[in-house]
Order: C-alpha cells, then sequence, then structure tokens
C-alpha cells in the first residue's frame, strides 16, 4: 500500500467515525500514513497501531465480517463486545492471519500489511493472542512455562545448552510479579486454579514481549476475585501495550475500558464508553431484541 492510499484510507475511516460514537485515543484525528518505517518495526508515528478498513469475509455466502472498519491506537486498551455471531473472533482470526478476508484493509502500524503474513509470522511481528480456554503446559512449573515462552532459538542444541541470562531473569521476575504468580514459581502449572491458568497464559505471552494482545473472555469462569485482579493485571499492562479484549462480563468491561465498539452482523454498530453505548437505541435492540 503506498502512502498515498493511506492518507485516503485515514481521510475514509475519519469520516466514517464521525456516524459513529465516540472516538479512539487517537483523538478521531485523522492518521499522517506518509512515514516510510523500517521493514519489519512497528510504524506507529501515525497514531495508529492497528488499523482495519472495510473488512469482508464470507462463509458458504453467510458474511461474517461485512465492511469492517476501526482502529486502535498505542497503548489504547479497546473493549469489544457483540450478541453471539457479531464476528468478534472472527475479526481476531483475521488479524492473526487464520482467516483471509475476501476484501479489506489490515496494517499493524503504517508499514506492515498483515494480509501478507501467515500467523507464525504475525506473531512474531508482536501480536499475541489468548483464547477462551487457557493453553499451558499442566506438567511443567510456572517458571518453566515462562521460560519456554521466552523469544530464544528452539533448536535442540540451543535447547539443551540454554541457561537465562541476567536480563532475561529480569524479565522473568518482573512477569512473575505483573500477572500475581510471584509465590507460585515452583508450583505445577496443571495444580494452579482456573484464573492462575489465566494469568500464567497472560505471563506467556507478555514474555513474547508483543505490542498488541488479543484477549478473548479473558474472565470467563473467573472468580470475583480473580475477576478483580485480572482488572488490575490489565489497567498494569494498559500503555505499555495496546490490548484488545473481548467480553461479555459488564462489569468488568466497566473496571477496564474506556472505548468500548460494539460489532453487530460483521461490523460496528455504536462506539464510545460504556455508558454512551448502553444508551443508544441501536445497542438496546440487538441486545435485547426489541
Amino acid at each position: 500500500m503506498t502512502p498515498d492510499l493511506f492518507e485516503e484510507g485515514a481521510k475514509r475511516l475519519a469520516a466514517r467515525q464521525e456516524k459513529v460514537q465516540g472516538n479512539t485515543e487517537s483523538g478521531g484525528r485523522a492518521a499522517g500514513f506518509s512515514r516510510i518505517g523500517t521493514p519489519g518495526e512497528v510504524d506507529v508515528t501515525h497514531g495508529r497501531i492497528l488499523y482495519l478498513e472495510d473488512v469482508s469475509v464470507s462463509f458458504d455466502g453467510f458474511k461474517a465480517i461485512n465492511q469492517l472498519s476501526l482502529d486502535i491506537a498505542p497503548g489504547e486498551l479497546r473493549c469489544i463486545i457483540g450478541p453471539n455471531g457479531a464476528g468478534k473472533t472472527t475479526m481476531m482470526d483475521i488479524i492473526t492471519g487464520k482467516t483471509r478476508p475476501n476484501s479489506g484493509t489490515v496494517f499493524f502500524g503504517s508499514t506492515i500489511d498483515l494480509l501478507r503474513h501467515n500467523e507464525p509470522e504475525i506473531a512474531a511481528l508482536g501480536i499475541g493472542r489468548k483464547f477462551q480456554k487457557p493453553t499451558v503446559f499442566e506438567q511443567l512449573s510456572v517458571f518453566e512455562n515462562l521460560e519456554l515462552a521466552l523469544k530464544t532459538h528452539k533448536g535442540v542444541k540451543s535447547s539443551m545448552f540454554f541457561k537465562l541470562d541476567s536480563a532475561q531473569k529480569d524479565r522473568l521476575a518482573e512477569v512473575l510479579h505483573t500477572i500475581h504468580l510471584a509465590e507460585s514459581v515452583t508450583r505445577m502449572a496443571g495444580n494452579l486454579s482456573h484464573g492462575q491458568k489465566q494469568w500464567l497464559e497472560i505471563g506467556m505471552l507478555l514474555m513474547q514481549d508483543p505490542k498488541l494482545l488479543l484477549l478473548d473472555e479473558p474472565v470467563a469462569g473467573m472468580t470475583d476475585e480473580e475477576t478483580a485482579r485480572t482488572a488490575e493485571l490489565f489497567l498494569t499492562l494498559k500503555g505499555k501495550h495496546s490490548l484488545m479484549v473481548v467480553e461479555h462480563d459488564m462489569s468488568f468491561i466497566r473496571t477496564i475500558s474506556d472505548i468500548v465498539t460494539v460489532l453487530c452482523d460483521g461490523s460496528v454498530l455504536a462506539q464510545g464508553t460504556l455508558d454512551e453505548v448502553q444508551a443508544d437505541e441501536r445497542v438496546i435492540e440487538v441486545y435485547l431484541g426489541r
């Protein structure tokens, strides 16, 4: 995509957002997509780390995503809500390369076209994804799970002689503290509670130093205490990382959100604060079926 096309895309997106409630943390400014960045690096000088425009995908004639356009600012914590079948998971599949759209634009920063990359490449670029069900190595300790997640060469010889250096030890200790598992470092992951397993998986993603985290229903199945601590965790990550959180728990969303995007039928229905979108008659109709 050329800088001119980026500029035109930014103008179209800004015009479309005037019709949608609320703005992103970039304040609704038209992005300047003219800077050519270093290949492989995420250029966020235009004020957006993730940019989707007019994205559509169909499965057997059903439009799961329908001309979806949205953007996320660097360091923003964006909550995504919507009824079942709204396209939330499919949107994440597109961003991470699991699903290819039929049309549209998906950029990571202003220079990285995600549609030109596969899943492993996108993960290596700095986009981490957490699914609803935690996936950890239950027969290994908390420490070993985090150690395995480090960005290191994974060859047999490298693994046999691998030793943490001081920077890696400091990073691991920092992540343990962030995810509330410093006192459980030697515990087997299989013996952790559901909420603790969720935190451990988030920690494994953090060991990869992602720039953008996609989190699918992260507090599903958690106790009230675990949910509250997860909110604290996300607010700690905000600013250091960009987060997209898909969730149904409205009290949790109220605790962590600035901007909420409502998806319906594969496109943005409303956007703004939680109070603003909950007062929107279109959102009320979608959720209550009126």
